[in-house]
């Protein structure tokens, strides 16, 4: 199938319980599509964030596709300072697998899309994540993809609460 002029994807992190009680009924309106980047540790556990049960519940209506956001969302820049170079590599191998394959088995997918952390990345972590299964990966450097972006860092623009909605329909509609 043939994509439109301009398309738009709906992303959204960390799996904040606001997707389900806010973000899901307007979505089931306008049956929109969308892809949720969560971090497992989070899940069932942190008081801002949704239960495996509901993402389940998301997952069945087939508006939902859930992916990848490491396993507890860390800092890279600060890790990598903070680590050896063999802690970093440890760190960098269990955000990527032990989060892939918790949620492939929570959910019974197989992941393959990330966002990264923060919107923190560099070539060594997309290289891990490759190794690791992920087939693309996602930034905040707040621009329009086109095809010339690098597979394992496809730029998104962050909506946040407080911009206005001259804002928001300027990057909807390209004009950012």
């Amino acid at each position: 199938s043939t994509l439109p002029d301009k398309p738009i994807v709906i992303t959204a992190d960390d799996g904040r319980k606001s997707v389900y009680t806010y973000m899901w009924p307007i979505i089931r309106k306008y049956n929109v599509p969308v892809t949720l980047f969560i971090y497992p540790t989070s899940i069932s556990n942190a008081s801002y964030a949704m239960t495996w049960e509901q993402l389940k519940e998301l997952q069945a209506t087939g508006l939902f596709d859930i992916q990848g956001h490491t396993y507890w969302h860390p800092n890279f820049k600060q890790e990598k300072k903070r680590l050896s170079d063999v802690e970093y590599h440890k760190l960098m191998y269990a955000q990527f697998v032990s989060s892939k394959k918790i949620i492939d088995k929570k959910l019974g997918t197989n992941i393959t899309l990330l966002a990264w952390p923060y919107g923190i990345y560099d070539d060594q972590l997309g290289q891990e994540a490759s190794k690791a299964g992920y087939v693309m990966a996602f930034s905040i450097d707040a621009r329009a993809a086109d095809r010339s972006e690098k597979t394992m860092a496809q730029p998104r623009y962050m909506i946040l609460e407080g911009q206005s909605m001259k804002t928001f329909a300027a990057i909807a509609s390209g004009n950012k």
